[in-house]
């Protein structure tokens, strides 16, 4: 376990040396305002918001778990290596049980270092390994979703969303954070870039095809997601409530597309920028959001043109 955990530190540090000094201050000063407002407030809620901490701590470990790549190499040369990823996996969970214990949140705070290991255990995403074709309702082009829905439980966990915001349909809570839940699942999709080869009908018109895979990928997004914002419209909220939320997760998953197409292959860039357009957008609500979401959200629409103009020309 101690060469395994030495391992992982050094292919942080070599992924923190790739991603550069000034994408680490900027991306660290964003993570910092956002996930630490949110663990501050969680955590001083004199509600029972505490024991949503463990659970997010839990769901984001496991979706970064199933998307792992050496679970194969790991399984074969040591069979016995689950509870080197719960170790890991319990450090991870130690700042935001930190921030918990700083609250006097004790309970919360142990739940989160004892849930934390079990994604450890959590089976990985599958891999489509057959050439058969299979009918899907999504358009070829949307390969992501496609792709996506075919994994164990997608269609389950978006049903037991819906049911859990009608259940609590009477707070508008309850179908916005269903909502945000949905969204963080659905950006998983646009994680892994897609082969160059797939790239080519892109290569004429970068911008119109661009605006074809956002549209796309909204258009979706907007189907999944009307459950939701229908029973927020019902809730206190209001239509008015609804239509801002469904704004919200649409601004993130189309965001979402033209990072994944800013770094295009570099799958580490990817992903952490990524990770900064999510925490941009848990800012929602803050003074500086108006004018980070101007800035992010153009920067990605000329950072991905030009990317893909790179490609045509070469």
């Amino acid at each position: 376990m101690k060469f395994y955990l030495l391992l992982r530190w050094r292919v942080l540090v070599r992924q923190l040396v790739e991603l550069g000094w000034w994408r680490i201050v900027l991306l660290g000063a964003m993570a910092l305002v956002a996930v630490g407002r949110g663990l501050v407030l969680l955590s001083s809620s004199a509600t029972a918001a505490q024991w949503v901490v463990p659970l997010l701590v839990l769901l984001m470990l496991v979706s970064q778990h199933r998307r792992r790549t050496d679970l194969g190499f790991l399984h074969v040369t040591a069979p016995s290596f689950r509870p080197w990823l719960a170790t890991e996996y319990a450090l991870w969970s130690l700042p935001s049980a930190l921030v918990l214990f700083g609250f006097g949140r004790v309970g919360a705070g142990f739940l989160t270092i004892a849930v934390a290991p079990l994604a450890a255990w959590v089976p990985p995403a599958r891999t489509q390994t057959t050439t058969q074709q299979r009918r899907s309702m999504f358009r070829s082009e949307a390969f992501e979703w496609g792709s996506g829905f075919r994994q164990p439980g997608a269609w389950l966990g978006w049903l037991t969303l819906v049911v859990v915001a009608g259940w609590w349909r009477q707070y508008g809570l309850a179908p916005a954070l269903a909502l945000g839940v949905w969204v963080l699942y659905l950006s998983s999709f646009y994680a892994t870039p897609e082969p160059w080869t797939m790239l080519l009908p892109a290569l004429r018109q970068p911008g119109t095809w661009l605006r074809r895979r956002v549209a796309l990928g909204v258009l979706y997004y907007s189907a999944t997601a009307a459950p939701f914002v229908l029973l927020m419209g019902l809730s206190q909220a209001g239509w008015g409530g609804a239509a801002v939320l469904w704004l919200w997760g649409a601004v993130v998953l189309g965001m979402m597309v033209l990072a994944r197409y800013a770094f295009y292959p570099h799958a580490l860039l990817v992903r952490l920028t990524q990770s900064g357009v999510l925490v941009a957008n848990l800012l929602f609500g803050h003074p500086i959001y108006p004018a980070l979401l101007f800035v992010v959200f153009f920067g990605l629409i000329w950072k991905s043109r030009k990317q893909l103009s790179v490609f045509r020309n070469d």
